[in-house]
């Protein structure tokens, strides 16, 4: 038999297509049917159990397998004077310190042989609780009753609690060590300030405070029916998990007390450059940036549009096309506007350069806020800008898990119930007129926080053939206010 190419195959299929193909000659001529997608209803997936408790189900039989993802209302802005981190520690502990009548060592090895995955999270800087189960739809009813024993009756060893602080203090010696991890934290402190829940650190003292009655206690506390809301999806029927969940809980006391608030700050951010000098590496991170505003504000659309041009939509955006493709200053480049639940939230942005073009960039970013506020979007930027946004909306409901998970966020977080019915509407209804508008009102360069960190002699040098970009230049004549790397264990900064 002769043997067959792979040309000859190409060859063979090509001489089997019909013999009119519109094939484009370039890939711009493509053509595309209109997106023609309805977002799900968020009322076909929401379920209340007879305590009240909200739950999303959503029934997915492609796999034998179950999803459960659960928000709980409590976080680490409840951590007490002087215990931060407790409320990290807690939630880690219910799934690392074993459960009633079984020890962690035995509650880890039953998950395993049932090849279940269960965690307990609450972040340090988190305004919430989260728990997750994931299993095979075969062992529904064990591993439910696992993670119910664990958010209820949580054993809290001793063992395992030690052992997590000591991981806890290592870590906090090497807080120091990343640029990145630096800018966050002194980047929130000059937005919000020392005193709020998001820029208080855990320290050794803090760690070493907390004790097992305190997790009992914050637990006690916190994690009841009335806190909980949950996102089943997977393999199961609707009815039977209900009642599952009713078992579970309908015995479950629950004084109703209202879980506090999450607090707002007061601090107001001052203006102006500031530096933190880390001498052993030799690119600078800048950020720059002032605050934002609240979600749900009557722009919100226009100015997401406004940022995906700026600087949001990565290589298409006007600040990456300049710092990166046009200069070759960074390799990525970026701006946020980042719309808080709570409280306003903060506009920014930022790039990782090396040490002499960081003032470059940086002016570069500024140049970019000053000319979208200037001159009009154009029509091509604007309209590609639209339908990125419209045409990625099926992928916030692509699967059952998406779908329960998104509406379990909208739930927690008090989105509008039509928020999704009347997204592409909102996107489609801005105008050119819009984003200059709203550029002009809500950036405002005049009143900057430009935070470099990396080798500060290095980065005030500059580049010495593009003398006309400095940082002093861009402090405006004012003082650049260098920031001291704290003791990362303690956190005292030098005076």
């Amino acid at each position: 038999m002769r043997r067959i190419t792979g040309l000859s195959i190409v060859l063979l299929l090509v001489s089997l297509l019909p013999a009119q193909q519109n094939i484009p000659a370039h890939p711009d001529e493509l053509q595309f049917r209109k997106l023609d997608y309805q977002p799900p209803k968020r009322t076909e997936y929401r379920h209340e159990l007879k305590n009240g408790v909200i739950v999303y189900l959503a029934e997915d039989h492609s796999l034998p397998l179950v999803n459960v993802e659960m928000r709980i209302r409590t976080g680490s802005y409840l951590d007490p004077e002087g215990k931060r981190g407790l409320l990290n520690m807690m939630a880690n502990q219910m799934r690392a310190g074993g459960i009633k009548g079984m020890s962690a060592e035995e509650f880890d090895e039953e998950l395993a042989f049932l090849a279940a995955n269960i965690s307990s999270s609450i972040g340090n800087f988190s305004s919430t609780g989260t728990a997750s189960a994931n299993f095979l739809a075969k062992d529904t009813e064990k591993v439910m009753e696992l993670f119910f024993e664990m958010l209820r009756f949580p054993r809290f060893e001793q063992e395992r609690i030690d052992l997590f602080k000591s991981q806890v203090l290592q870590n906090l010696e090497r807080r120091n060590d990343r640029t990145s991890s630096i800018m966050s934290r002194e980047w929130d402190r000059l937005m919000r300030g020392d005193g709020f829940w998001t820029t208080k650190q855990v320290t050794r003292a803090s760690i070493e405070s907390i004790t097992r009655e305190n997790l009992i206690a914050q637990h006690e506390k916190y994690y009841r029916p009335s806190n909980f809301m949950f996102a089943i999806s997977g393999d199961f029927d609707s009815e039977k998990m209900m009642k599952l969940l009713e078992k579970y809980l309908s015995d479950w006391p629950d004084n109703g007390e209202k879980v506090p608030e999450v607090p707002k700050p007061d601090f107001v951010p001052q203006p102006g450059v500031y530096m933190v000098n880390k001498e052993d590496v030799n690119q600078g991170r800048v950020r720059l940036g002032h605050l934002g505003l609240k979600r749900g504000h009557p722009d919100e659309f226009a100015i997401n549009l406004m940022n995906d041009i700026l600087g949001g939509s990565g290589f298409t955006s006007r600040i990456v096309s300049r710092v990166r493709s046009d200069e070759g200053l960074a390799y990525s480049a970026w701006s946020r506007f980042a719309f808080s639940v709570y409280y306003e939230g903060v506009f920014s942005a930022g790039f990782q350069s090396k040490s002499p073009s960081c003032a470059q960039a940086a002016d570069i970013i500024i140049e970019e806020i000053k000319r979208i506020q200037k001159e009009p979007v154009s029509e091509e930027e604007l309209e590609t800008s639209k339908n990125y946004a419209i045409e990625v909306l099926p992928r916030y409901f692509e699967n059952a898990r998406a779908i329960v998970n998104q509406f379990l966020s909208d739930e927690y977080t008090g989105r509008p119930m039509e928020y999704w019915d009347t997204y592409r509407e909102n996107l489609r209804k801005v105008t050119l007129q819009d984003i200059q508008r709203v550029a002009q009102k809500y950036l405002h360069p005049d009143r900057l926080v430009i935070l470099a960190v990396g080798n500060v002699n290095d980065i005030l040098a500059g580049n010495p053939d593009k003398p006309e970009y400095s940082f002093k230049k861009l402090a405006g004549g004012a003082e650049i206010k260098m920031i001291p790397l704290p003791d990362p264990v303690t956190m005292i900064y030098p005076q």
